[in-house]
């Protein structure tokens, strides 16, 4: 199973547009970006391909990385627009893409993701919306996929977990780190965890909520309300005994001596799992 990091950013991305902070300055200067959020994973040997969300530089992500084939089957895991909207690239360039969200509704918005995807692209021919049961496991272009609730008020979000041949990818989504004990167990163990940190846990006072879930030595691992911390992100990998975790989801906020340390993903990183 290979993992491609087409998008590793958070809302605005890295550079940021119009941005000339000393993290955005860097990554121009190193040639590297962290766009929207979005993952390929693909099975080398049949190239069945899964992309998990549809970031709004779709385009531009299957242009760079121009070995990732376009998938045959999506996932979304929640509806704001930074994991949804590239969805609209489905126009003339599929015939047929199933796209697979869950069926629970939320009480925000009164439909569940799969309602909210298939009304909102019920003008794409090619679309085919598949609802399905989270902690249910169910098969998506020849990957064992499951949907595991997570924490990201207001709306409902969920993390994935894609097994194929005995490898296993688990994504934390959009997440603080209050992430419910079932889907904890659903995500244990996996080779790779790709999980939520938009910013440094040091940043947290900067949030009108502060930070949250502190650990044992006071430092925060979530970021407001929503999001995990870096410190959150690299902690939940230890919860899950993951081989291997890289934080995603990241802000141009970050200090640029932090911003490119190992850990942080950068897009087109790829994993052989």
């Amino acid at each position: 199973m290979r993992v491609t990091l087409l998008g590793t950013g958070d809302t605005t991305g890295t550079p940021t547009p119009d941005c000339d902070c000393d993290t955005c300055r860097a990554a121009r200067d190193r040639g590297v970006e962290r766009t929207r959020f979005s993952v390929h994973v693909e099975d080398e040997a049949s190239g069945d391909a899964l992309l998990v969300d549809f970031s709004p530089d779709f385009r531009h992500q299957f242009l760079r990385e121009d070995d990732a084939h376009l998938p045959d089957a999506g996932i979304v895991t929640h509806i704001h627009f930074d994991h949804l909207d590239g969805l609209g690239n489905a126009y003339r360039l599929f015939d047929d893409l199933p796209v697979y969200a869950a069926d629970e509704t939320d009480p925000v918005t009164g439909e569940s993701v799969a309602d909210t995807v298939a009304s909102k692209y019920d003008y794409l021919a090619p679309l085919d919306t598949h609802p399905v049961s989270p902690l249910e496991p169910f098969e998506a272009a020849g990957f064992e996929v499951t949907l595991v609730p997570v924490d990201h008020p207001p709306l409902v979000c969920y993390g994935v977990v894609i097994e194929r041949d005995g490898a296993t990818l688990a994504l934390s989504g959009d997440t603080t780190y209050d992430i419910p004990e079932a889907s904890l167990d659903a995500m244990r163990d996996p080779d790779l965890l790709l999980a939520d940190g938009i910013v440094p846990a040091s940043l947290a006072d900067y949030h009108p909520k502060g930070g949250r879930h502190l650990d044992s030595d006071g430092v925060p691992r979530t970021f407001g309300t929503k999001h995990m911390t870096r410190e959150g992100a690299l902690a939940l990998g230890d919860d899950l005994d993951a081989d291997e975790t890289k934080v995603v989801h990241a802000a141009h906020y970050y200090p640029e001596d932090e911003a490119f340390a190992d850990e942080i993903a950068v897009d087109g990183e790829t994993f052989r799992l």
